[in-house]
């Protein structure tokens, strides 16, 4: 996927209600649902994103998740995480997501995992079930003094990349200031990438889910 700047983009919404794209197995469109009613018991698989923000010297945006979030509230995680709407391009919802939840801009997003997907529990029985690409994006000017939206994101500071994967405990939910869980498994296959993130290889396009190529 070629390398794509920032494009200010609304939230794309049916008459006013955000929505995220349903999936079937093979990660084609197959309807879609609002988003504030997805997340339950049963949680049917979406589409989704990750992206992992650096800076010039290699340092990852980290967030806490707000503490009213619906799902793994307070969590620490990736940069930004979201969901593409109804025929939104996966790289335009990532940086509208960057601008909306932390109001960086100037970012070059590339592919790097086009077709994670994984699975969670909370304790509360609340699933997570996605098809979710990961972005690797790199600020084009000066180190962003990130502006969080309070009702998406508690925190966020700049950590060398090294630092945050020692810090992804294996014992996951069990340590002290657990990752997500799709960071946990995130991480694994990011660093199997190579140590230096900004030397990633970038993913195939043609990988994606067939719902997320409209970024072709």
């Amino acid at each position: 996927m070629p390398a794509t700047t920032t494009r200010n983009r609304s939230v794309p919404t049916v008459s006013g209600v955000e929505q995220v794209v349903l999936l079937d197995e093979d990660g084609a469109a197959v309807g879609t649902a609002d988003k504030s009613g997805v997340h339950g018991p049963d949680t049917p698989l979406h589409l989704a994103f990750s992206c992992y923000l650096f800076d010039a010297d290699g340092r990852l945006l980290v967030t806490r998740r707000a503490f009213g979030k619906t799902t793994w509230p307070g969590v620490r995680t990736n940069t930004c995480c979201g969901h593409p709407g109804p025929g939104e391009p996966i790289d335009a919802a990532v940086h509208r997501r960057l601008a909306s939840e932390l109001g960086v801009h100037g970012v070059t997003l590339e592919l790097v995992l086009p077709r994670f997907r994984y699975r969670a529990v909370m304790a509360d029985g609340t699933v997570e079930h996605e098809l979710c690409p990961v972005f690797r994006g790199v600020l084009t000017g000066p180190v962003a003094v990130p502006e969080p939206d309070p009702t998406e994101v508690a925190e966020c500071w700049w950590q060398p990349w090294a630092e945050f994967v020692a810090a992804a405990d294996p014992r996951g939910d069990g340590a002290a200031d657990p990752l997500s869980p799709w960071g946990q498994v995130q991480v694994a296959e990011l660093t199997a990438l190579g140590p230096d993130p900004l030397h990633w290889p970038v993913g195939d396009a043609a990988a994606l889910p067939p719902a997320a190529r409209l970024a072709v």
